[in-house]
């Protein structure tokens, strides 16, 4: 088991030791962000939500440019320059005292953390083969999760303090992980840019490519699984079952130990575009029984029932999520043309970024103000957009092989005209 953890040697193993550091430095950063912004920096919750809710659409907004930029530059100096302007931005939180300030920091980090994703995304593409790239995604995805937990229980260490200096401690870790994390990204073999696009080729921009388009609309209602845990089942929790509240952390921990002892194994299934799609189907119906199984867990007095029903229903959600995660990451590298891993990656990763803003409102009113029949409703929502999955995934198919054609036929005109003019 432990041996399977570990990702195989060479860029796999740099790319997950990368993402161990830099989520490691994150998780501290999510747990301590919102006390450290109103307590010490002294801005109101408002404040920070409006702050937060400004720097992530900006984020959205620049991330496809910023993906383009690590196509032609190159993805490795991109994602290390990056990844070193989110530790900048991090840094200067220690220095802030209004909310102006605090809005152009948060704009900074959230803009080059995610066009570092990004460009990280395409380094990855750019080095492993593509059979392996999923895989590989996997054990990346792995140290993901570990890095936030460790980070997550480093940031604990700092609200037992809760002083001043505790928190600096942690936003200096952040931005210390993220220069960490572009050191080692720089020690990776270089990935070269794209050359500039043949008239051939400029219809594959991901603005114009459909099929691609469609599947991310798709994968982001998937992703609305996403703000559950931090979300949705607190107040589901609090408001609607007999259970004890701190069983969330519970739930977190078991979620987060799942994703880190299985994903890798739970992805080794997926090999292609169509087990891929199988998956990410699959991945959706657990998901939508682990929202009928919350949905129980509102129905009766015992505070026991109810613990179980959650645990069972966090356990089935938590297989499918990494299901559906393993199928969306072969789907979202399969579909995209070589030397554009970049932008596309990009926009495929916006789909987290909108998940994360639309979905604390929606499945706040959803769940919490609809109850048991806002469960279902989203399970089915789950379903249906995993079913429409499928058939654009051949419609994408079907369009890179035509442009696939197209560009060897642009490459055999010239030798077959060559070939025309020689004297018989």
């Amino acid at each position: 088991m432990i041996k399977s953890l570990v990702p195989p040697p060479g860029p796999p193993r740099v790319l997950a030791l990368a993402q161990l550091v830099c989520r490691t430095g994150d998780g501290a950063y999510y747990i301590c962000a919102a006390l450290f912004f109103t307590r010490v920096v002294g801005l109101s919750p408002v404040q920070m939500g409006l702050g937060l809710t400004v720097a992530w659409s900006v984020a959205l907004v620049l991330s496809v440019p910023l993906g383009h930029l690590a196509d032609r530059k190159g993805p490795r100096g991109t994602a290390a320059a990056l990844f070193v302007g989110a530790g900048l931005a991090v840094a200067s939180y220690l220095f802030i005292s209004s909310f102006a300030l605090f809005a152009v920091g948060a704009c900074a980090y959230a803009v080059c953390q995610r066009g570092g994703s990004a460009a990280q995304q395409a380094l990855l593409a750019g080095l492993i083969p593509k059979e392996r790239v999923t895989q590989v995604r996997a054990h990346v995805q792995s140290s993901y999760n570990a890095g936030l937990a460790v980070g997550a229980g480093l940031g604990g260490l700092a609200l037992v303090f809760d002083r001043r200096e505790a928190y600096y401690a942690v936003f200096a870790l952040n931005a210390l992980a993220f220069f960490a994390a572009s050191f080692v990204l720089s020690r990776l073999p270089a990935v070269a840019p794209s050359a500039p696009a043949t008239p051939e080729a400029a219809g594959t921009s991901v603005f114009k490519d459909r099929p691609y388009i469609v599947l991310s609309v798709l994968n982001t209602l998937l992703l609305l699984h996403i703000p559950l845990v931090d979300i949705a089942l607190p107040l589901w929790i609090s408001e609607h079952t007999a259970a004890p509240t701190w069983l969330l952390s519970v739930m977190f921990m078991l979620n987060t130990v799942a994703v880190v002892l299985f994903q890798v194994r739970v992805s080794n299934g997926v090999t292609g575009l169509e087990s891929a799609s199988r998956y990410v189907f699959l991945g959706s119906v657990l998901l939508a029984a682990g929202c009928v199984v919350f949905a129980f867990s509102g129905s009766g007095d015992s505070a026991w029932v109810a613990g179980v029903l959650l645990l069972v229903a966090v356990a089935v959600q938590a297989v499918g999520e990494m299901m559906q995660a393993a199928g969306a990451w072969e789907l979202s590298f399969g579909l995209a043309p070589e030397g554009k891993h970049g932008q596309y990656q990009a926009f495929f990763g916006n789909g987290t970024t909108v998940a994360e803003m639309v979905g604390p409102l929606a499945l706040t009113g959803l769940i919490v103000y609809w109850g048991a029949p806002g469960w279902i409703l989203l399970g089915g929502l789950f379903v249906a957009a995993a079913s429409a999955l499928r058939p654009v995934v051949r419609w994408g198919a079907r369009v890179r092989e035509a442009e696939a054609a197209t560009r060897l036929a642009t490459r055999t005109a010239p030798l077959d005209n060559v070939e025309a003019q020689q004297p018989s």
